[in-house]
């Protein structure tokens, strides 16, 4: 090989093929100095076959090996050049430049011809490179085979035995040579592989991050089917959202509270819903983790509590995303772990944070929603017809009350699909003796002429006065607004978020898309083998501020844009 080819090569070569060049090299210098067999002649003829036979195997090997490797475009081919033209090196020096001349003659022709073979092949697929190669093998064999039986005739078995072993730079090249030969295997398998047909029901990818969660605990007439959690339920455009995880794989942590996993595996099947609800549940878990908390060996307990709360709370994202009510109630608890005083008995302590606990459910959840009652019983007069969508346990405690100040009013309550928690709520009310009537969602826009008030729960209320709720919260607001009936959104300012959202794709909770199917017969039944058909089941939606007439707070009944004001000043409200 030239010295230009050789060091371009030089620089894609690996650690093995260097060290092959290397022992190549010493068996040149090593030849050279212990060359003591006679120039070769005519009448020398079995000297010529001894020493020749092993390199001229090699070089046959080497040769297919490089026709092989030019359908699979990697470096190799330049490195089996190399160690080749390195090994062919010892038989040219012992002084054999007669037969060697001939040789690389014949074989330069071979060569020309199975690369031509070997590029047509390579044209057509690389099917037939199998069949060059052994033409190429049969042919230079039945060269060499003459010239071997009439230079050394009289050859014998123990003549085959005293022939030299290979060389350790042989051998590689003989190990490269079989290297690239199951690499065009594998070449040829993934080819014809691709080139199959897909089948008619093709997998869909597993997601580790795909819930189990059925439908809430609130009876529906159409139950959904079992969940499937191996199924890639995400669109593209919703890839970024998060989906609660299977809970079974969170139960047995060691490192977890009892409570806090009951709480988790309640979180996951739904059996917990409604943003009070689940910041109730969530501070019960608390103080439960509170009491039974040990402070490690030297050790402080406010800072070997908030690592143990930390842990808790990421474990129960992971069972499903946080309300925005929960992460309130977690930031001020973390806020009163850093006011507890230093020279205190651990047990002072534990009656300061449970204190707290419980002054925060009554002020912030309790005493809240009382005020926000007091607010709305002046704007419910007789003959009155609320129209309320899904469940909100504010929007009953409301009711409620008017039903005890015994005023004469309705009830029309607005439900949707797959959760239909609209019903719960409807039996609620039924059992006091208030009159109701039930539709779903696509009937909106027939009863809303009926409606004199929209009285809306929230889940949410975000800094740039956007309502953050059920699915389904924006279209009734949208038809109240083109019916001119007014729309009050009922929220404590627990629930007020620092987040600015302007839609819900930024930011919003992903549920089991089976919930969606309603039965065997329907349509959606067994989607995931209909190829590109994928259900998607988003939990909330986002209201903007120009629907809204007023937001009803335990403060007062404020617009939507009072939000930036009431996260200033909350902690200076005595609650």
């Amino acid at each position: 090989m030239p010295g230009n080819a050789v060091d371009a090569v030089a620089t894609e070569k690996t650690r093995d093929q260097i060290m092959a060049e290397r022992e190549a090299k010493k068996l040149a210098k090593q030849a050279k100095k212990h060359k003591t067999a006679p120039t070769p002649t005519a009448a020398t003829p079995a000297v010529l076959t001894t020493p020749a036979a092993p390199a001229t195997k090699i070089i046959t090997e080497v040769e297919q090996t490089t026709i092989t490797t030019k359908l699979t475009t990697t470096t190799t081919t330049k490195v089996q050049d190399a160690v080749a033209s390195k090994t062919t090196q010892p038989a040219a020096v012992n002084g054999k430049d007669v037969e060697a001349g001939e040789k690389t003659r014949e074989q330069i022709k071979a060569e020309r011809e199975a690369k031509k073979a070997a590029k047509k092949a390579g044209k057509g697929g690389g099917a037939k490179v199998e069949g060059i190669t052994q033409q190429l093998a049969d042919l230079k064999v039945a060269e060499k085979a003459p010239v071997a039986a009439s230079a050394a005739p009289s050859t014998t078995e123990a003549d085959q035995e005293k022939k030299p072993a290979l060389s350790k730079a042989e051998r590689r090249a003989i190990q490269e040579a079989q290297r690239a030969a199951k690499a065009q295997v594998q070449t040829k398998k993934a080819q014809s592989a691709a080139k199959a047909p897909p089948s008619s029901a093709p997998k869909e990818p597993k997601l580790k991050s795909v819930s189990p969660t059925k439908a809430a605990t609130i009876s529906s007439p159409g139950k959904c089917p079992a969940s499937t959690p191996n199924v890639d339920c995400r669109v593209k455009l919703f890839n970024h959202l998060v989906c609660a995880k299977e809970d079974s794989q969170f139960i047995n942590d060691p490192l977890v509270h009892p409570s806090i996993a009951r709480l988790g595996v309640q979180y996951a099947k739904r059996t917990v819903v409604g943003s009070n609800a689940r910041c109730i549940a969530f501070l019960h878990a608390l103080r439960q983790v509170v009491y039974d908390f040990e402070t490690p060996a030297k050790k402080e307990f406010g800072r070997s509590l908030d690592a143990a709360v930390k842990h808790h709370v990421d474990h129960l994202h992971k069972c499903r995303p946080l309300a925005v009510s929960v992460s309130n109630a977690y930031k001020q608890f973390k806020n009163q772990l850093t006011q507890l005083p230093a020279d205190v008995p651990e047990t002072e302590l534990k009656e300061l944070l449970v204190h707290f606990i419980d002054t925060y459910i009554e002020n912030q959840i309790g005493k809240a929603a009382q005020a926000i009652s007091g607010f709305l019983q002046e704007k419910i007069t007789d003959g009155d017809v609320l129209l309320t969508f899904a469940c909100s346990s504010l929007i009953q405690f409301i009711c409620e009350e008017a039903k005890r100040r015994q005023v004469a009013f309705r009830v029309i309550v607005v439900d949707s699909r797959p959760g239909c928690e609209g019903q719960e709520l409807l039996r609620r009310l039924h059992a006091t003796g208030i009159p109701c009537t039930y539709v779903l969602i696509n009937a909106v826009g027939y009863v809303m002429a009926e409606a004199t008030k929209v009285l809306l729960g929230a889940h949410a209320l975000l800094a740039n006065g956007y309502v953050m709720a059920r699915t389904g919260t924006a279209q009734v607001a949208l038809v109240a607004n083109a019916h001119n009936v007014p729309v009050l959104v009922c929220c404590e300012t627990h629930k007020f978020s620092e987040r600015f959202q302007t839609d819900a794709i930024v930011y919003n909770e992903l549920s089991d898309p089976n919930q969606l199917v309603r039965g065997d017969k329907c349509q959606l039944s067994n989607w995931a083998a209909k190829g590109k058909l994928l259900p998607l089941n988003l939990s909330y939606d986002i209201t903007p501020p120009e629907l809204v007439s007023a937001v009803v707070t335990e403060v007062a009944i404020l617009p939507c844009t009072s939000v930036p004001v009431i996260l200033r000043i909350k902690p200076d409200i005595g609650y």
